[in-house]
């Protein structure tokens, strides 16, 4: 079995401000960079090869957290949001017309106007998952919370439904162990990056 970690962005505005990013290439905060700034990778994942999203706020968190630019995969990149990126995920669920709570409910196959569902990002990621598998390295790529959910899916059987079977820490490295078909298998998650 092969080891893939993932770790998930630093701090952007839109987080704080609770706005859906989506694909949009949105940038660390003051906040998030000065967070990163203190963190660091534990030492076992080192030797790990390392990728990220093209999205900006990935690609610097890569080069703060692990000291270097990394190569980039389009297959990294977030849930594409469509019509409701940029929007505040809250005054979506408060206004019926949106259809956003109705989504919800489809779990995995929410799927917002012009955008993608996590089913699609699944089926996106699966192939990058089987490469790695085939190559037999271990990788660690930094990546995005849907991302990072959708493969929690794959590796449990979670359907979006109800609380995820494992509440993920999203200040943290998450390791997964690929099956030789690339299918994952969750190992360790909340792995600090505290010093």
């Amino acid at each position: 079995m092969t080891l893939f970690a993932v770790v998930r962005h630093g701090v952007t505005d839109w987080n704080i401000e609770g706005r859906m990013q989506g694909q949009r290439d949105t940038a660390l905060s003051e906040q998030g960079r000065a967070l990163l700034a203190k963190r660091r990778l534990p030492p076992e994942f080192a030797d790990f090869d390392r990728i990220c999203s093209p999205l900006g706020r990935c690609r610097e968190t890569a080069e703060i957290l692990l000291g270097a630019p990394c190569p980039v995969d389009d297959r990294l990149k977030e849930l594409h949001w469509g019509a409701w990126e940029g929007q505040l995920r809250e005054a979506l669920r408060a206004d019926p017309a949106s259809g956003f709570r109705e989504q919800e409910a489809r779990g995995v196959d929410l799927t917002p106007p012009g955008g993608e569902s996590p089913r699609q990002l699944q089926q996106r990621v699966r192939p990058l998952l089987a490469e790695v598998a085939a190559a037999g390295r271990p990788v660690l790529a930094v990546t995005h919370k849907g991302v990072i959910r959708a493969i929690l899916c794959l590796a449990t059987g979670w359907n979006m439904l109800g609380k995820p079977p494992v509440k993920l820490d999203w200040a943290c490295v998450h390791l997964f162990r690929l099956d030789p078909d690339g299918t994952p298998r969750l190992e360790r998650p909340n792995m600090s990056l505290e010093p």
